[in-house]
C-alpha cells in the first residue's frame, strides 16, 4: 500500500481484527448468517494484507491479489436467490468489494490507468460508493448505550454486524485515498 507506514498498519489491525471476528462468526454464528460473515471476514483479511506496508512485505504478484477477490467475487454471486431485499442488496455490496479490491491491486502495480493509481474517474466512484455505504452503516448505529432488561440472546447482536460492515467501508475508503 501507498502512503504512511502508521496508516497502513492501522488498517492491518482495522481490517485484521474485523476479519477475525467475522470468520469467528461465520463458524460460530446461527445458519443464516454464517455466509455472510464469512465473506466478510475473508474480505476484511484480504485487506489487511494488502494494507501491509510496502517497505515490510514487498507487494506479492497481482495475479495472487486477483485470484483471492475473484475467488470471493464468484462466492458473493453465486449465493443463493436472496429472498430478502436487505440481502440482495449486501450480496451486491460484497461484489463491488471484491471489484473494488481487484481493481486496487491491478492499480497498486501498475496495470491499471495512469501512473500507479488507477483510473482517476473510477476511483472517484468507488470512494463515493464506499463513503456513502460507511455513513449509512454509521447511521444504522445506536447512538447510546442500549439498556436492556436480560443480556441478549446467543446470536449475533446487529450492532455488532453493522460495525463490521462500518469498520471494512472506513478501511476501504482509506486505501482508496492512498492509491
Amino acid at each position: 500500500m501507498h502512503g504512511p507506514a502508521l496508516l497502513g498498519w492501522l488498517l492491518v489491525a482495522l481490517c485484521g481484527g474485523t476479519g477475525l471476528y467475522c470468520l469467528w462468526w461465520a463458524r460460530a454464528g446461527p445458519a443464516p448468517q454464517r455466509r455472510p460473515a464469512g465473506l466478510e471476514g475473508a474480505m476484511g483479511l484480504s485487506m489487511a494484507a494488502m494494507a501491509v506496508p510496502a517497505p515490510v512485505l514487498p507487494p506479492p504478484p497481482p495475479l495472487l491479489f486477483a485470484a483471492v477477490f475473484m475467488v470471493i467475487f464468484a462466492i458473493a454471486a453465486g449465493a443463493p436467490p436472496p429472498v430478502l431485499r436487505i440481502r440482495a442488496t449486501h450480496q451486491a455490496h460484497h461484489l463491488i468489494e471484491a471489484l473494488a479490491m481487484f481493481y486496487m491491486s491491478m492499480a497498486m502495480t501498475g496495470h491499471s490507468g495512469p501512473g500507479t493509481g488507477g483510473e482517476p474517474l473510477v476511483t472517484t466512484a468507488l470512494l463515493g460508493y464506499f463513503a456513502v455505504y460507511g455513513i449509512h452503516a454509521g447511521a444504522r448505529l445506536p447512538a447510546g448505550p442500549q439498556l436492556r432488561r436480560r443480556p441478549p440472546a446467543a446470536g449475533r447482536q446487529p450492532e455488532m454486524a453493522t460495525a463490521c460492515r462500518l469498520a471494512l467501508a472506513l478501511g476501504m475508503v482509506a486505501m482508496l485515498l492512498t492509491l
